[in-house]
């Protein structure tokens, strides 16, 4: 049934009725090249990018503070920051909520580096290691200093659209919610969120 497309997989032999749908998030020329330069000078370290102008496919307001994130090992934060501040002067390492205000999000095309958490879901997109939606929905609640253009009522927004337009596995979500010590949080807000009407 799965495959005639009756049903979706949304967790451990958990279903729903419709045609799986699965999120690949655009990745421009630009960014794939980003990618490779790092990959070429780091190439075994685990890598993620992406740019923050993808989640308003699912908000309401448009946000005109988009950058690209890049998170790798821990151990190679600092690395790939100063490889990459030799090349641009808009690069920032973990900003704290003061450097994002005052210098981060006034900067077009601005780059931050931070850690990638172990088991983080990614997916490989354009040969191009990448968020999964389930990724992307939990740093937006886990990290609001960062994504502060999506708060509030916009954060309802973005997870009832996202659960309407895509399969999210539900279990791939809560475990790395509970990596982030926010499971229970993130669960009771997806399912009030899912719930509400887009207004």
């Amino acid at each position: 049934m799965v495959e005639l497309g009756i049903i979706q997989r949304i967790g451990r032999g958990v279903f729903t009725l419709g045609k799986t749908l699965k999120y690949k998030p655009e990745l421009s020329s630009d960014l794939i090249k980003e990618y490779n330069k790092i990959k070429s000078n780091f190439p075994f370290i685990e890598l993620c990018i992406w740019n923050t102008s993808t989640i308003n496919e699912f908000s309401q307001h448009q946000s005109n503070r988009d950058f690209i994130i890049i998170e790798t090992e821990k151990d190679t934060n600092e690395s790939v920051f100063y490889f990459l501040k030799e090349h641009y002067e808009n690069v920032f390492l973990d900003p704290n909520r003061l450097i994002l205000e005052q210098y981060v999000f006034d900067i077009p095309n601005a780059i931050i580096i931070k850690p990638l958490l172990s088991e983080s879901p990614l997916q490989e997109v354009k040969k191009v290691n990448t968020i999964t939606i389930e990724k992307m929905l939990v740093d937006i609640y886990c990290d609001p200093d960062l994504f502060i253009a999506f708060q509030g009522n916009e954060k309802k927004i973005i997870y009832s659209k996202a659960f309407k337009k895509y399969t999210i596995n539900n279990n791939k979500l809560l475990r790395y919610a509970s990596r982030r010590g926010r499971k229970d949080e993130i669960e009771k807000f997806t399912l009030q969120s899912i719930g509400n009407n887009e207004r």
